[in-house]
């Protein structure tokens, strides 16, 4: 039987198993031509599409969590808007989860201002809700807790300079992505809300209360003079006199101070436009950029908010103190002339004001262009390979000379940014290299002195008429020239660098390479 026939007679069953497989899931089955490239990832642009640069459908389910758990109850219009968030008001809520609460976006962007003035004035009865023009309120008015939402931009961004604010914070040493900016807002919303907790728990600086912080949006308190309108910037604030400017600028001196030694932070965006005066007292705001004492860049920082604070009232035609010597009241651990409570502002205000030297003269300005210039140095780990010449010959200006050098004014300044960052064991050895040095350096006189004196005896022996040398020199002259010899010396000795520190420079040289 041949193969054809054998074929013909086979019988295939319709119930088989692959068979009824095959139409059941046929229809499902692709019929197009394998592509073996890698396909590209369609993704819908509504998802990053943003309203206001900051409300996109990411940031509205973090709202919609803090409504659900009543944190808000309500949230309005738009406060202000910067280069880095636009802030919102809303209204507190009672604190008892809501799960049937929804949050939209038309609801969130035609809401303005307005509708919150009468929002207030609905629950409030006629203009109850209104405070005084510096944020008082007015007696028998309980008003509504409000807060401001903070809410970083994650479409545009114009500040992109975030990195050297984290880099070197002890803080945030195991943060990750610091490259990308996108992924920086986060930790960006998660300093500033450590700063403002820690400025407000110390209690010495006014600072609006922080409430809570998700990923891109920071809700903390609202700073308002009533009538949902916030407080004014220090910008905008109408003086009342004179004094009043005067008594703006002392205080903000001793907030620096204050924030430095006690906080434990140098803002480092210190101006006009990040202080609101409420209440009569003036608020720190805006804090997502400072950075703690031991942050590399903090000195710098600090002489940058010295100088726009200094800008700004010199601006009002007051007059200022030098940068210099605020620079040293703000980094000084201990103020000799000062007999008030180191933590109290209004102690340190009127020690501003009664102590701290007038910028009067145009050499007060050359010596504040040069500080400005200054490559300021708190320990040997900043000092460069390139600057060692310069500090063995006395000419780099480090931050303990920067202090000391001004010792006779009316506060003394602390030593811990000079030398002291050193081991015991190094000032102890610093000491007995010192002595070691002087007694080395006044053998070195004697043994050069008996030596030009021995080299005199046969220098002019041939000239008779009249004796030379140092041999037949007068005993008082020979005196005095040595006890000036030792000072010149001396004098000498003080710019040179110490043996134990040379070996530690030239150990860091050879480890470089």
């Amino acid at each position: 039987m041949s193969f054809d026939e054998k074929f013909d007679r086979l019988k295939i069953s319709g119930n088989d198993v692959n068979t009824r497989i095959l139409e059941k899931y046929g229809h499902k089955i692709k019929t197009d031509e394998l592509s073996f490239t890698k396909g590209k990832t369609n993704k819908d642009k509504a998802n990053r599409a943003t309203v206001e640069n900051v409300l996109d459908p990411r940031t509205m389910r973090f709202l919609k969590a803090l409504t659900n758990r009543g944190v808000i109850s309500a949230f309005n219009g738009c406060l202000s808007t910067g280069k880095e968030a636009n802030v919102y008001h809303a209204f507190a809520g009672d604190g008892t989860s809501s799960r049937n609460t929804d949050v939209k976006v038309e609801d969130l962007v035609k809401l303005t201002s307005v509708e919150v003035n009468q929002d207030s004035e609905e629950d409030n009865g006629d203009n109850n809700n209104v405070a005084d023009i510096d944020g008082s309120k007015p007696e028998g008015v309980e008003l509504r807790k409000e807060y401001a939402i903070k809410i970083y931009k994650t479409s545009i961004l114009v500040f992109k300079d975030r990195e050297r604010y984290v880099d070197g914070e002890y803080r945030f040493r195991n943060s990750r992505s610091q490259h990308n900016p996108r992924k920086m807002i986060k930790i960006w919303a998660e300093k500033e809300f450590r700063n403002l907790r820690r400025i407000h728990q110390s209690g010495v600086i006014p600072a609006p209360k922080p409430v809570e912080v998700k990923s891109n949006v920071l809700v903390m308190e609202f700073l308002n003079r009533g009538n949902g309108f916030a407080s004014p910037r220090l910008k905008d604030y109408p003086y009342k006199d004179r004094d009043e400017i005067f008594w703006y600028y002392h205080i903000l001196v001793a907030y620096m101070r204050l924030l430095y030694q006690v906080c434990r932070l140098v803002h480092a965006d210190l101006s006009e436009y990040n202080t609101i005066v409420h209440q009569g007292k003036l608020y720190m705001i805006d804090v997502s950029q400072s950075v703690e004492p031991e942050h590399p860049m903090s000195l710098d920082f600090l002489r940058m908010d010295i100088k726009n604070v200094n800008g700004y009232f010199e601006k009002m035609g007051i007059d200022i103190f030098p940068e210099r010597i605020i620079f040293q009241f703000v980094i000084s651990e201990k103020l000799e002339t000062f007999k008030g409570d180191l933590n109290s502002a209004d102690d340190l205000r009127e020690f501003v004001k009664n102590n701290l030297p007038i910028k009067s003269t145009d050499e007060d300005e050359a010596e504040d262009e040069v500080f400005r210039s200054l490559h300021l140095v708190r320990n040997l780990g900043g000092l460069e390979e390139r600057d060692f010449d310069r500090f063995t010959d006395g000419k780099f200006d480090l931050l303990k000379t920067l202090i000391a050098s001004d010792n006779q004014k009316n506060f003394t300044a602390s030593e811990q940014y000079g030398m002291e960052d050193l081991d015991a064991d190094d000032s102890s050895e610093n000491e007995d290299s010192s002595a070691g040095e002087d007694e080395e350096e006044e053998d070195d006189d004697e043994d050069d002195d008996d030596d030009e004196e021995e080299y005199s005896d046969y220098s002019d022996s041939d000239d008779d008429s009249k004796p030379k040398g140092k041999k037949y020199e007068d005993k008082d002259d020979k005196k005095k020239r040595k006890q000036e010899t030792k000072e010149a010396k001396r004098e000498k000795r003080k710019t040179k660098v110490k043996k134990h520190i040379k070996k530690k420079l030239i150990k860091k040289t050879k480890s470089k390479k």
